[in-house]
């Protein structure tokens, strides 16, 4: 068995383990066992969530750092990398944004009041109020005074600016600082095999918050689970369409060949939930199609850092799904902010699976959404996983394919 699908199988089998456990507690203990039950066994979510925790701020710093220094090559490369930064900048709002839209139009996580789950002396006191969006305390969230201080309390956004300005230099100095920007790609690499590693103890986590919540609440969670997965479905067919009509205004009928040619990369996309599993087969059928191997060579590199609408999406959804389901409220300004935060925390994560994962967590510290909510939708996020890493092929095919079109170097495709 692959090793990403034995980790689904033990995620699987610790939510069921979990469900049974926490079922007996909730149909046959006191109140007090319930409770003193529910506060040991989570435990596990806070080990594998605290392990989540730390790998947040160098993952941030080192992707988004060796992304901007990559983009600096973009002044040899003129016209081109401009076209198809519009096209990524563009295609990532309008995919957080339908997820933005469709998670406060269904609203999964209502009902589910978690809040009663939660640790009480931890973030209960933030259950149930309004986080509100203030320009004090979005300066504060966004400009650091110490950048130390910034990645040991985790703030993400804080982070995300020194980042930018980093990299930013780091592309102006040019040929003295791409053995420095070589070694962060190594670390980067690093880390996110690290994440890897970390996701061993996911099934952990799962068992630890499926058992806790299931002795409070009963089995209720599996209602939320059903609502969640129903709705995320019908954003990522919203998100297909929204991409296939842009596609197809520029393309035409060059739309279903396309989709004739990718069909293979989408599929193994979806079925090992990795769109970099897929690069050299896309690369070569992208070819195929009719891009020129220049245009192919250096915009689908730079789409899998910067391109991951399926990603985009679910990160919106599951962010507020979550937040919902603990009774959070945030008004659109803090959903706005929150948007704006994913857009830039989101790169250089599109070949990991459930990396997506790091960066809700680092969202939810962020806006005081309990982070063990994670840990909660894990069972079902493999799911999700498959169809948002298709989707990530598909954002990242078409974004090829438009700009070989505007570029005027869309040829005729290789008959097999």
């Amino acid at each position: 068995m692959k090793k990403s699908n034995k980790l689904t199988f033990y995620i699987v089998i610790a939510m069921v383990a979990g469900a049974i456990l926490g079922y007996f507690i909730h149909e046959g203990k006191d109140q007090a066992t319930i409770d003193s039950f529910s506060k040991n066994v989570k435990l596990l979510t806070t080990i594998f969530l605290r392990l989540v925790q730390m790998i947040i701020a160098p993952l941030v710093f080192t992707t988004l750092v060796v992304g901007i220094a990559k983009l600096g090559d973009l002044k040899t490369v003129g016209r081109v990398g401009g076209k198809a930064l519009l096209w990524f900048v563009t295609a990532s709002l309008v995919s957080l944004l339908i997820g933005l839209v469709l998670v406060n139009l269904f609203k999964p996580g209502e009902g589910m009041d978690l809040s009663v789950a939660s640790d009480k002396s931890g973030v209960q006191d933030l259950m149930g109020k309004t986080q509100s969006f203030s320009v004090l305390n979005f300066v504060e969230h966004v400009f650091p005074k110490s950048m130390i201080e910034a990645m040991a309390n985790n703030e993400i956004l804080q982070i995300v600016i020194f980042s930018i300005f980093f990299g930013v230099a780091a592309a102006a100095i040019g040929e003295p600082a791409k053995g420095f920007i070589k070694a962060l790609d190594t670390i980067a690499h690093i880390i996110l095999k690290m994440v890897g590693y970390v996701m061993n103890f996911a099934p952990l986590g799962v068992f630890g918050a499926i058992a806790a919540v299931i002795a409070t609440k009963g089995l209720a969670i599996f209602i939320f689970y059903g609502k969640y997965l129903l709705y995320f479905l019908i954003g990522i067919g919203t998100l297909w369409v929204v991409l296939l009509g842009v596609g197809y205004l520029i393309l035409r009928n060059r739309v279903p060949v396309l989709l004739k040619h990718i069909t293979t990369p989408l599929v193994i996309a979806f079925s090992t939930t990795s769109s970099e599993a897929v690069f050299p087969k896309l690369t070569e059928e992208l070819e195929r199609f009719g891009c020129k191997d220049k245009i192919v060579s250096f915009i689908l590199p730079l789409g899998y850092s910067f391109n991951l609408d399926g990603s985009m999406m679910y990160m919106t959804f599951a962010s507020m799904a979550i937040a919902q389901a603990y009774g959070i409220h945030l008004d659109i300004g803090t959903q706005l902010t929150m948007l704006i935060v994913l857009m830039l925390t989101s790169k250089g994560i599109a070949g990991v699976p459930r990396a997506s994962l790091v960066v809700v967590t680092a969202t939810c510290a962020m806006f005081h959404i309990p982070p063990e909510g994670i840990a909660l939708i894990l069972p079902i996020d493999h799911f999700c996983d498959m169809f948002r890493s298709a989707t990530n092929v598909l954002g990242n095919s078409l974004a090829t394919t438009v700009v070989s079109k505007w570029e005027g170097a869309l040829e005729e495709p290789v008959q097999s």
